[in-house]
């Protein structure tokens, strides 16, 4: 069984999809699978690398809509698909799903539903009778949640051909800092710490969070990680309500860092607003450290999902300033409460969220198809 991967981009140019694109193929490898990948260079030359797997990275001309441009992918696909028995399609990926139906496909395709096409209603527009042609011709669509599965119209008319599979990851992954342990100890001694991280951006929902440390005892602090183009609004939101001691903005946290801030937080927050965040990975990142979990009830999205109400943690409406912070006070005071749910979050991790568990169940739909 010969499996290829369609992606934007694939490692070094991490991103979520592409980390569970990563994860997907370099297990299965060494499962004994052969998967290989075909996604975009994010230079104007196509290049194929070779280890234990094939990486055919196409060049791109400019991108649009968040998504990149390219002709040559249509060239290598042409080139390599008859090597394969299934392709397997992360989306959203408007060139890559161009590009598949532009070749006589034999074989099975899977679709990798990671989110819907929310924001970009030009590109929605544009490419809506391609979507509508892959998802008839798609043999299997694997959605990361069930809650994604019903809020999505798109999805709809397919649903006896969707499969639920949640992202997994691999807590022994994340290296352990003793160094740095020791100096997160130090520096926030006595405090109760709330942590964030996610990119910057309009959906991610952290000025409410910001907002939300305003009614936060000063026992608190709020640890936001992560870049983006709202840095400087953030910055100016926490300067101009004098939260510079209870809300501090990290920037781009190292990896060798990133576990011991999860090791350090007496509470993860998740504020996000909108349905763009179709699943949350950084929940179950910190539900692995065994982190209790204040998150938002969007609708549609996997979120309330992954972090279930009143057993992880405690689940809010979005865009709820006062909601949030009632949340972050209730858990920082109780100690009994947030132990129950901390572990509570880390068996939900061992028994749905692990790597090994997404990986078998992609090894049975695989084997299901072939069969």
């Amino acid at each position: 069984m010969k499996v290829l991967h369609i992606g934007k981009y694939f490692p070094p140019y991490w991103g979520g999809i592409e980390k569970v694109n990563f994860d997907i193929v370099e297990t299965l490898n060494k499962f004994g699978y052969r998967n290989d990948v075909l996604c975009f260079n994010d230079k104007r030359n196509s290049i194929t690398e070779e280890k234990e797997y094939c990486i055919y990275r196409s060049s791109t001309v400019t991108s649009a809509f968040s998504s990149p441009l390219s002709f040559s992918i249509f060239q290598q696909l042409r080139k390599i698909y008859k090597k394969y028995d299934i392709i397997h399609l992360h989306v959203p990926n408007p060139m890559g799903a161009i590009a598949l139906q532009s070749v006589p496909f034999k074989g099975k395709i899977i679709v990798h539903w990671h989110s819907d096409i929310i924001k970009q209603k030009t590109l929605k527009k544009l490419y809506g009778p391609f979507q509508s042609a892959l998802l008839k011709r798609a043999d299997k669509i694997i959605v990361t949640t069930p809650n994604y599965l019903e809020g999505s119209e798109v999805l709809a008319p397919y649903r006896d051909k969707c499969t639920v599979i949640p992202i997994g990851i691999a807590n022994s992954e994340f290296p352990s800092n003793k160094d740095f342990r020791e100096q997160l100890e130090e520096k926030y001694r006595d405090k109760k710490v709330i942590f964030s991280i996610g990119r910057l951006i309009y959906y991610k929902g952290f000025d409410y969070l910001i907002n939300a440390a305003k009614s936060l005892p000063d026992n608190y602090v709020v640890l936001i990680g992560g870049t983006g183009i709202l840095r400087k609004k953030l910055e100016q939101q926490i300067t101009n309500n004098r939260l510079e001691h209870k809300v501090k903005l990290l920037g781009n946290i190292p990896f060798d860092q990133l576990g011991e801030y999860y090791r350090r937080a007496n509470i993860y927050c998740l504020p996000s607003t909108e349905r763009s965040e179709a699943f949350g990975v950084v929940l179950i990142e910190a539900m692995s450290f065994g982190c209790p979990i204040v998150a938002t009830n969007i609708n549609g999205s996997g979120v309330p999902w992954v972090t279930q109400d009143n057993i992880t943690g405690i689940t809010v409406e979005p865009k709820n300033s006062a909601a949030l912070a009632q949340a972050l006070i209730r858990m920082g005071r109780d100690d009994v409460l947030t132990k129950k749910f901390g572990e509570n979050a880390q068996q939900r991790y061992q028994t749905v969220f692990k790597k090994s568990v997404m990986a078998q169940n992609i090894i049975r739909l695989y084997q299901e198809l072939m069969n």
